[in-house]
């Protein structure tokens, strides 16, 4: 399983470490501070639930990527994703190194996913939350319960 981790710029190598000590993952830095890459060979939910239960003290988020492609292949990508019926949904974009702004990107990929799947969308409460986190090039797709997204508080 593929996952995106978020610790304060500078505190990389200690999160690499929690992660390697959760989850036996292997994880690298991006060029962005704060923002490293990784995977591991547990199953999402356990994987999940490790990162959950671990004491932390320099990550801060931890969520799972089902798909990474270019940026200009997201949109067809995103056409494929099949929501459960009648299940809300709301897209969520955090764009780096890339020039595409977020609140229009999340607009036109919500757009995509309403006309192909015909599910509500609810960006307060939604039951489904489609999450793309675009990296320069390359975006990562995650299709997660609200509570499938890891969020920790960094300590000193």
């Amino acid at each position: 399983m593929k996952f995106i981790a978020t610790c304060l710029p500078g505190r990389e190598g200690d999160a690499m470490l929690e992660l390697e000590w959760a989850i036996n993952a292997r994880v690298r830095r991006t060029k962005w501070g704060g923002v490293l890459l990784g995977e591991t060979n547990l199953g999402r939910d356990e994987a999940i639930k490790r990162v959950r239960e671990f004491e932390t003290f320099a990550l801060q988020s931890f969520i799972p990527i089902d798909d990474i492609v270019d940026l200009e292949n997201l949109e067809e990508k995103v056409k494929g994703i099949k929501l459960p019926p009648g299940k809300s949904f709301a897209v969520r974009v955090k764009v780096r190194g890339a020039k595409v702004g977020e609140k229009s990107l999340e607009k036109r990929l919500g757009g995509i996913i309403k006309a192909v799947n015909g599910n509500p969308v609810n960006l307060e409460e939604p039951d489904v939350i489609i999450m793309v986190n675009v990296l320069g090039k390359k975006a990562g797709i995650s299709v997660l319960r609200p509570e499938e997204i890891v969020k920790k508080e960094a300590r000193d």
